[in-house]
């Protein structure tokens, strides 16, 4: 009876031990920190890629057209 009793400790400490180390352990990551990261880059990503679209369609294509209009309509 001792030796089932002892035994029983053993390995009762020992798992103990192993959840300790488990729950103390911060290698790996979650699902739920990859799928955050994930979302916010595919919006800071669409929030540049609209901001530059914005940009070419306002300022940058009417003012690029008009000088290659100037340019091939140039009279020398």
């Amino acid at each position: 009876m001792r030796n089932f009793i002892m035994r029983t400790q053993i390995k009762g400490m020992s798992a103990l031990k192993k959840a300790g180390t488990v729950l103390k352990s911060n290698k790996g990551e979650g699902f739920i920190d990859t799928a955050l990261k994930i979302l916010i880059s595919v919006v800071v990503g669409g929030l540049i890629l609209s901001g530059l679209y914005m940009l070419f369609k306002d300022t940058i294509l009417p003012t690029l057209t008009d000088k290659i209009t100037e340019m091939f309509n140039f009279s020398g």
